[in-house]
């Protein structure tokens, strides 16, 4: 199964730069006046703006495959001058990201340190995305039962909105009376989903209920991002995460399953084996997914 999603990914990346390459003069001419001297594309977040994925032991590392870097790499052809800067935390959350305590900042935390890049390269950031709350929802999602996961979300989604309310004010104020930068933020996939090929009935009610509650969570996230002006990268949708679950698909190692499940599969390594997976990052193939989703709201 890993092989098959990474000979996928190689072949999806190359098709994918070949297609990108084909709105560069759009990006090109929209960005053109920046061009004369350095710009930025700044990321932040979590995990995944970091491109983290599992090494051949199981571990979560750092890696230049992620949505960023491949976001950057299309980004980069219509702006030979564009610089990538990676400001993401891998395990971060809405509390951490305003006040800090995982990785470390010179100025303390990772929304300190973006506010004050963005206010020394005013008029020089061409992109910011953003992909910030899952881990908040992380204690949740680590209960017995559907009912106590559902009660714990309805006291958690309140302080992620209120948190990322903070977040998005600091981030478009931060260029002063300068222009703010397009921001991008993103909706997340569901990797519950994987919980239906542990075959039992409370795991597969599981995996249907996940759907709801990870629509719910990025309807939150992109009522956020848009009421301060920014764009939505759907990757909930990307992901085809509401793909009825009677439509099947077959899996090699796992036979037929919902089509859903079968994307998430194939889109991150929560169905890789031992000592690999289960685990919730995107593979190579997934963050080019991602990258792509992104694009898709540049060039709209």
């Amino acid at each position: 199964m890993r092989r098959i999603a990474t000979t996928i990914a190689v072949a999806t990346v190359v098709v994918a730069t070949g297609a990108m390459a084909g709105g560069v003069p759009a990006l090109a001419a929209s960005h053109g006046a920046n061009t004369a001297a350095s710009s930025f594309y700044l990321s932040l977040g979590d995990s995944l703006a970091q491109g983290v994925q599992p090494n051949a032991q199981g571990v979560s590392v750092k890696t230049n495959q992620g949505y960023p870097d491949q976001l950057f790499t299309a980004l980069r052809l219509g702006n030979p001058t564009l610089k990538l800067v990676k400001l993401g935390c891998p395990g971060e959350t809405t509390v951490t990201m305003i006040n800090g305590g995982i990785c470390k900042y010179s100025t303390g935390s990772q929304l300190k340190q973006a506010v004050a890049f963005l206010a020394q390269h005013r008029g020089h950031v061409q992109l910011v995305t953003i992909d910030i709350g899952a881990n908040d929802l992380n204690p949740c999602l680590g209960l017995p039962t559907i009912n106590q996961i559902a009660a714990c979300l309805v006291k958690v989604f309140p302080v992620v909105q209120a948190n990322l309310e903070k977040i998005m004010n600091a981030l478009t104020t931060a260029s002063g009376s300068g222009p703010v930068p397009p921001i991008i933020g993103m909706t997340y996939y569901d990797p519950e989903l994987a919980n239906w090929l542990k075959g039992t009935l409370a795991a597969k009610q599981l995996a249907k209920a996940s759907v709801a509650l990870a629509q719910g969570f990025g309807n939150l996230l992109s009522g956020v991002y848009t009421n301060f002006g920014a764009k939505v990268a759907d990757v909930f949708t990307a992901f085809h995460t509401l793909a009825p679950f009677k439509v099947r698909v077959t899996l090699p190692a796992f036979g037929r399953v919902p089509k859903a499940v079968g994307y998430i599969c194939s889109y991150t390594w929560m169905c890789a084996a031992p000592p690999v997976g289960p685990n919730i990052h995107a593979n190579q193939l997934g963050y080019g997914v991602i990258a792509n989703t992104f694009l898709d709201v540049i060039f709209s």
